[in-house]
């Protein structure tokens, strides 16, 4: 992508709508104090949801080497079903009912694939905080993210619809649900495996 008036991403990093209206409110440059390591910014604004997004080339209107907030990637560590359901809870963000429901559903499914299938999802956060696979901490979290999804489900009258706050913090949980449950074991097995054939 090219640092010019209009920022072309997939999605918002911040309310993850597809194809994002992103159009530049500022640019300037910055060096080191020495004069070096030039680098041109442009800062964006998003028309859906009004969040900045700062963007940085090597050369006016060159390629993009920087963007913050950083544009979040699934890791491929995740099982399929369980990251498709998390994936689906980012791109949803701005329909925030149906990100959290598809939020616990990538719970259920990250339980799943460490064999926690059988009862209710209820009983499987317990089992696996009981066998010590999640901390009492998590479980409780987990918890929550299932209480949230039920209340969307049955659509109980007192219940007061989630805001995308509430969507962005449940995908927070299941994104560090699967960086403990999967990613960490995948990259200190890389280690272990890298470490071995480097002896």
């Amino acid at each position: 992508m090219q640092l010019t008036s209009h920022l072309e991403l997939d999605r918002c990093p911040h309310c993850q709508v597809d194809k994002p209206n992103l159009l530049q409110l500022w640019d300037g440059s910055t060096t080191t104090h020495a004069g070096y390591n030039l680098r041109y910014w442009k800062i964006y604004r998003c028309s859906r949801c009004g969040s900045v997004i700062l963007a940085a080339s090597g050369s006016q209107n060159g390629v993009v080497c920087e963007i913050y907030p950083s544009i979040l990637n699934i890791d491929n560590s995740i099982p399929t079903k369980a990251k498709t359901y998390l994936s689906q809870a980012l791109q949803s963000l701005h329909a925030p009912a149906g990100a959290i429901m598809l939020c616990a559903s990538s719970v259920d499914a990250m339980l799943k694939e460490k064999g926690y299938r059988e009862d209710t999802l209820n009983n499987r956060i317990n089992k696996a905080a009981e066998d010590h696979l999640i901390t009492k901490e998590m479980a409780q979290w987990a918890h929550e993210v299932r209480l949230d999804a039920n209340d969307q489900r049955h659509a109980d009258d007192e219940v007061i619809l989630p805001n995308e706050n509430d969507a962005k913090k449940c995908v927070d949980f299941v994104l560090a649900l699967g960086q403990f449950l999967f990613v960490l074991p995948a990259q200190v097995q890389r280690g272990l495996i890298e470490a071995k054939a480097n002896k």
